[in-house]
């Protein structure tokens, strides 16, 4: 009941000429991938928005936790935010706060979700729920967040930490409890609460028990995903074993390859963006250190970017030789989150 009441409130921020915007997305996505020409009609209609680039863990797969971005480390400030929001907000219904960094270590993350719910957005973010106090949590509830997802890679401190580097599991179950208590205390529906393991082989064997957990305490959903690893092909230690959480599958030589099929297609050209802390537009999530920027929104405004050479080059790409680029090649798109 509480994910149908989830999938309603998306579709309620859709209003006529948002829907007719999907329409045209479609239409132009399907028509490109047959003539293999970037033809593109219609404004995004989701964004992946950037609070921050710090984080205060460091994952052995992330190159945020790990300090090893070239790009600068920064926190986005209202003025750019609002800046974002005037510019898309005819089209854009869906906007996930997160691409890399820890959310709540921005301290006007919650002017942010404010600010989208005046352009009657749907909202949603990622963390690692390590700053949410009983008060930050009715803070949250309050802001009009729809969606949190909640990282809880272990069912022990010993487990989590093996991949959740310096972080503690206590404090992510906490912090679930006062979200819990915050929204019954203003019977509110939102947000929408998601427990997300990500599956690695320290914690595959905890998996059935996640589900149990989330249960026992009342979040909404349950998510296994998988994860993407760097360095997969002739085996990593943070495989799981039961290829059905794995991206990668083994070969008859040894070594590993991406398991999902890919081909000449991606919808995330068509249908959205990313925009990071520092106004930069870069294709999709795997860009995570923003080696493919398509523009920026200090000297442009970002319908003239979505529609520039650069970003037709690359959906052009995207349609006769998506393998060649290098954020592509092991991209999930098609990967199963299992629930």
């Amino acid at each position: 009941m509480n994910h149908l009441k989830d999938i309603l409130n998306i579709f309620s921020h859709l209003n006529l000429s948002r829907s007719w915007n999907l329409v045209l997305l479609r239409v132009s996505f399907y028509y490109g991938k047959i003539v293999k020409r970037p033809i593109h009609f219609g404004q995004p209609f989701t964004l992946s928005i950037e609070p921050t680039t710090a984080c205060n863990l460091a994952c052995p797969e992330c190159p945020s936790g790990l300090k090893q971005f070239t790009r600068p480390t920064g926190k986005l400030n209202l003025e750019l935010h609002d800046k974002m929001l005037q510019q898309v907000h005819k089209s854009v219904f869906y906007i996930n706060y997160y691409f890399q960094g820890e959310p709540f270590l921005n301290p006007k993350f919650l002017s942010f979700i404010r600010q989208a719910k005046q352009y009657n957005i749907y909202t949603a973010t990622s963390t690692n729920a390590h700053f949410i106090d009983q008060k930050k949590a009715e803070e949250i509830v309050a802001s009009g967040l729809d969606r949190l997802i909640i990282s809880i890679d272990g069912l022990t401190q010993e487990t989590y930490q093996n991949y959740r580097v310096n972080g503690k599991l206590e404090k992510v179950i906490a912090a679930s409890n006062f979200l819990i208590k915050a929204k019954k205390q203003a019977k509110s529906n939102t947000p929408f609460l998601i427990f997300q393991l990500l599956a690695v082989a320290p914690n595959e064997h905890e998996i059935p028990e996640i589900f149990q957990l989330g249960k026992s305490l009342g979040i909404d959903e349950v998510r296994i995903k998988t994860a993407q690893l760097y360095d997969y092909q002739n085996g990593n230690p943070l495989m799981p074993k039961n290829e059905k959480y794995a991206r990668y599958k083994q070969q008859k030589d040894g070594t590993y390859k991406l398991k999902y099929k890919t081909g000449n297609h991606c919808w995330r050209m068509w249908s959205g963006s990313v925009l990071t802390w520092d106004g930069k537009v870069v294709p999709c999530c795997f860009d995570k250190d923003a080696q493919h920027i398509l523009g920026s929104l200090e000297t442009a405004s970002f319908q003239e970017i979505w529609g520039n050479t650069n970003y037709q080059a690359m959906r052009g790409t995207i349609l006769t030789k998506r393998n060649e680029i290098d954020i592509c090649k092991n991209c999930s798109e098609g990967a199963k989150v299992w629930a």
